[in-house]
């Protein structure tokens, strides 16, 4: 059964929460950031993180808080005296040309900021988040906050099927199959922008990175429950085990006063 209304306005809500938990919009970018999801039984809309709140900061952010909107970017419902995100188009023209597409996420995080700024390609140099920067990803070439449908359309048309695109000194925008995946991507993509800068600085623009032939690697391992020593355990579990340990630590940990 799909979600209803007010659970997925209770899950954005946690989602921006998280955002700021996580450190991807902290300090004074508390309030710079937003989280969307598109509704289960209605794709042509979805709800978001507003602007206008008497306490505008990710971490105090309520499920009446968020603004329900159509793809166009046209809000239909939300608190009074409140609007959609400013750069509501970066979530609608996401959504309006990618209909897979059920989550988005645009934050400034400290190292996504400045590696978009130098033009820098950010490098896989982990394994946490490899797939997520094995190829260049895009940038788009402005730091002017996303307001027209042009800007959207430009925007989403660069970020292509890309999980991520960079905005030059603004940020990034990460999407994903559901809230947890979108979320996660930045997450990844701020910590590998991160170790591309500290190698950046200790060993020059010719650093080292994983290869492609290590990368391939990891795509191509046998089901973990075809390996010897797995069959039973994941057989009486009745399906591998889920990995998703992360998240649900700080969905629990930010969600305790809603």
């Amino acid at each position: 059964m799909a979600d209803s209304l007010a659970d997925v306005k209770y899950k954005v809500a946690v989602a921006n929460r998280i955002l700021s938990a996580m450190g991807l919009a902290a300090g004074h970018r508390l309030s710079l950031g937003h989280a969307s999801m598109r509704l289960p039984d209605d794709p042509t809309k979805f709800l978001v993180k507003g602007r206008g709140y008497k306490m505008d900061a990710l971490p105090a952010m309520l499920p009446q808080d968020m603004i329900l909107c159509d793809l166009d970017g046209n809000m239909i419902d939300g608190p009074p005296g409140s609007t959609q995100c400013f750069e509501v188009k970066i979530h609608s023209c996401v959504y309006k040309l990618n209909p897979e597409v059920q989550s988005v996420v645009h934050v400034h995080p400290t190292y996504v900021v400045l590696m978009s700024t130098q033009g820098h390609t950010i490098k896989p140099l982990a394994q946490e988040g490899v797939q997520l920067v094995a190829k260049p990803l895009p940038i788009y070439p402005h730091t002017r906050t996303i307001q027209t449908d042009e800007e959207g359309m430009d925007h989403a048309q660069q970020m292509g099927k890309h999980k991520a695109i960079l905005l030059q000194g603004h940020g990034a925008t990460t999407r994903g199959a559901d809230l947890e995946e979108a979320v996660m991507n930045m997450l990844h993509l701020e910590e590998q922008a991160k170790m591309n800068f500290y190698a950046l600085s200790a060993f020059g623009p010719n650093y080292k990175a994983i290869p492609d032939e290590l990368i391939a690697e990891m795509s191509n391992r046998i089901p973990l429950a075809e390996v010897p020593h797995f069959k039973e355990p994941i057989a009486k579990a009745k399906g591998q085990p889920r990995v998703g340990g992360v998240w649900a630590y700080y969905a629990e940990m930010v969600s305790k006063d809603l």
